[in-house]
Formats: C-alpha cells, sequence, structure tokens
C-alpha cells in the first residue's frame, strides 16, 4: 500500500492512497465466490449460475461488493499507517477500482487541531459570586402565592391579571371565518393578540366588540403571515385572582412545614445552593474565556456543525415536551445556523482547550473516580452497580461520563490556579 498525506487546512488531511494489484484481484475473486453463492437465473438453481453468465450479468454487483468490502478496510489500514484520527466520516475522491488494477482513491479528513498550549496556570480572573437577596426569596413565595391562587367570578370589566372567558370569531381577509368558544386567558400574558385583548378590556360578562387586527409577518402560521383582519369577541365570564393568605396555614399546604419561616428557611437554602451553582458556572466561564484568550486555535468545521445540531435537536425536544410538534413550524435553518455557529464554535474550542490541558497535566479520571459515579447511578435506579456499568459502557454513556469527569477536574485545576479578583 502507498499513502501520501497533504496539509489541505488546520485541520483537515487529504490521503492519497494506492493500494497493490493483487490485494484487488483477491478482493474480486472473493466477492465474486459471494455473488455466485446468491445468485439466480433462470434455468439455474441458486449458487449454480456458471462463472461466465455472472461476469456477463452481474459484474456490476462484484465490483459494488468489492467496493463494499475493500475501500473500507483499505482506508482503515492508511489510518493505521499516518496515525491520523478523523473526528467526522472521510470525504472520498477520485475512487479508481477495477479488476486486475491498482485501487486508487483520495480522502478528505477533519482531524482535531495540534494546540500548542501557552499559559494556563496563573490566569488573571475577574469574578464577584452573586449575593442572594431577601427580595429573590420573597419573590420565589409570591410565585408559590400565584401558583395557589384561585379565581372568583366578578360582575365587572377584566381587569390586568384577570381570567377572561370569551367566545371569538377571527376573520383573516380572503380567508374564512375562525370560531373560537370558552376560549380562557389571563390578561396581560400575551397569550391573544393585542387586539383582542384591548377588546376585552372595558367588556363586562355579555359585552360584544369587533375589533380590526393585523397578524405578524413572522406568525407560527404561514397562511396568516402579514395578513389583515377583524375579531368579534364577546365576554362570557370575568375571574378575578384571588392569592392566598401569606402565613402559617399557607406553608403547611405546601408540604412538611409547620411554620412561614420554616417554608421560608427552606426556600432559601434551595435558593442559596442553585445560586451556588450559577456562581460556579459563571467562574468556570470565566476562567476558560480567559484561557481561551491566550490560545488562537482553529477547529473542524464538522464538529461545529454537529454542535449546531446538538442545539436545534435539543430545542427541537424541548418543544416536544411542551406539546409542540417542530415539524409543524417553519424552520429556516439557513438563519438558524448562521445564529448558533458562532457559540457553537465557541463550544468546540473550549472542549478541545479543555481536553490539550487535561492530556498535559494528566486528569483523566482513575476508574475508581468513575466506578464511584457509577455507583451513585446504580443507587438511584437500585440496580447492581456491575449491571449499570455494562448498560452504559454498551451505550455510549460510560466514556460520556469520563469525559464529563476529565471536564470538571479540568475546571478545578485552572481555578485553583487561576489569580482571580473581585
Amino acid at each position: 500500500m502507498k499513502v501520501a498525506v497533504e496539509e489541505v487546512g488546520a485541520c483537515k488531511r487529504r490521503l492519497q492512497v494506492e493500494e497493490a494489484p493483487e490485494v484487488v484481484a483477491a478482493a474480486w475473486k472473493k466477492a465474486f465466490n459471494r455473488v455466485q453463492r446468491e445468485a439466480r437465473l433462470p434455468g439455474f438453481r441458486k449458487g449454480k449460475v456458471p462463472p461466465s453468465m455472472i461476469k456477463l450479468h452481474f459484474a456490476d454487483d462484484v465490483k459494488q461488493e468489492v467496493a463494499r468490502s475493500l475501500i473500507p478496510e483499505v482506508y482503515r489500514q492508511a489510518l493505521d499507517e499516518t496515525q491520523l484520527k478523523p473526528v467526522e466520516e472521510p470525504d472520498l475522491q477520485e475512487v479508481t477500482l477495477e479488476e486486475n488494477a491498482p485501487l486508487s482513491f483520495s480522502a478528505v479528513v477533519e482531524i482535531k487541531p495540534t494546540i500548542t498550549l501557552g499559559a494556563y496556570r496563573g490566569l488573571a480572573v475577574t469574578h464577584a459570586p452573586k449575593p442572594l437577596g431577601d427580595d429573590e426569596v420573597d419573590a420565589a413565595i409570591d410565585q408559590f402565592r400565584e401558583q395557589h391562587a384561585e379565581f372568583r367570578a366578578v360582575d365587572r370589566p377584566p381587569h390586568l391579571k384577570d381570567l377572561g372567558i370569551i367566545d371569538y370569531t377571527l376573520t383573516p381577509e380572503g380567508m374564512d371565518a375562525r370560531e373560537e368558544k370558552d376560549y380562557s386567558f389571563l390578561l396581560g400574558q400575551g397569550s391573544v393578540l393585542p387586539e383582542i385583548e384591548e377588546a376585552v378590556i372595558g367588556l363586562a360578562a355579555g359585552g360584544s366588540r369587533t375589533a380590526r387586527l393585523k397578524f405578524a409577518d413572522d406568525h407560527r402560521s404561514e397562511a396568516l403571515r402579514g395578513k389583515a383582519g377583524e375579531a368579534t369577541v364577546t365576554v362570557k365570564e370575568v375571574k378575578e385572582k384571588i392569592l392566598p393568605a401569606l402565613d402559617d396555614e399557607f406553608a403547611k399546604g405546601l408540604g412538611n412545614f409547620e411554620t412561614l419561616d420554616a417554608l421560608k428557611a427552606e426556600l432559601r437554602k434551595d435558593l442559596q445552593a442553585r445560586r451556588d451553582r450559577e456562581n460556579r458556572v459563571a467562574l468556570e466561564d470565566a476562567v476558560v474565556e480567559a484561557a481561551l484568550g491566550v490560545h488562537d486555535f482553529q477547529v473542524p468545521e464538522s464538529l461545529v456543525l454537529r454542535q449546531v445540531g446538538h442545539q436545534i435537536e435539543h430545542t427541537r425536544e424541548r418543544l416536544r415536551r411542551q406539546g409542540v410538534d417542530p415539524d409543524r413550524l417553519p424552520w429556516d435553518y439557513k438563519k438558524l445556523l448562521e445564529d448558533l455557529k458562532p457559540g457553537a464554535e465557541k463550544a468546540v474550542k473550549r472542549a478541545l482547550l479543555l481536553e490539550a490541558i487535561a492530556e498535559k497535566e494528566g486528569l483523566a479520571p482513575g476508574e475508581e473516580q468513575v466506578d464511584a459515579e457509577v455507583e451513585k447511578f446504580a443507587h438511584a435506579s437500585q440496580r447492581p452497580a456491575p449491571a449499570v456499568k455494562r448498560m452504559m459502557e454498551q451505550s455510549g454513556d460510560l466514556d460520556s461520563l469520563r469525559y464529563s469527569l476529565r471536564e470538571a477536574r479540568t475546571l478545578d485545576f485552572l481555578i485553583e490556579k487561576a489569580q482571580v479578583t473581585a
């Protein structure tokens, strides 16, 4: 085998590969025999078609069989010989494959960049942990009250934060009217068209009003984008929001709390734990930002696009959990790519830089650390740890766990060595 490597970019290489004709001939013979065993022609039993007829009728099948088996194997051997570790499948070009002739092709691959590490110890970082304020605890209490509010019918026009129950008819220009019965919404939440909400204000139960409206140019329904029309609204009922009293009884209704002070203390504890995590993430981001500031390197385009794909799929999954079918939304993937690509590129740079630092400092987790984390998963799922580890190994989750532990250790290292000022 002959292999030549050409550098075509910081993260891109072209392999020019040529395999000897005798290797091709052996693969051709093997493929020929395999096709012959499965071949069927009228007048011949399966596997009994003469070689001359195989060559006449199944030449393309034999060649495809050779290509499927030989090219990947030769490519793997070329990678072993050159010690290249591509991050994505190759772009095969200029493939020449004929019986009794050399196999030749070029393979364009992307690889991780070679990062020349500079100063990453003693990074100067500005970070001021954000304290937890009493107002945040009070806001969380208010949110609980909102969640446990009751609605009471009132004989008056609706105000902001009231619950309005309406019938309405929507008539976009040039389209059939659409009716909605017993539609309920909170005023001031932006859950209906502004023109409909404005029409409701000032109307008591039984009152009706017709309002002109215009749909936004980016409306979720493509058929309605930019269209004008009108809406006829009838108020059927108005309900006022009644918040529960802020007392010990309210606290008891939320859980194992005897007093309101006990509820506030537990809530403060939870909020403080969340704030500590937020402050830690902010410090990690500041340290990584400082490290990236002194390391300039290119990253493989394929890894950036893969990261974009992960972000899009995460968004689609979040929509599914919210009960929205993402396939029914008008996705502008070109615009989405433009918006997400800078952040994705930075995420890839972060991962590769932390990986390089971890390798230099020997920060890969030991097997005992991995086992300790697996034990936590096993305890939570009430299954034996060895079984959980085997399952994680088969699914690839064990490698993800090792990656996460290595990244956490690397961030700990950088923060420990950094010069942090408020």
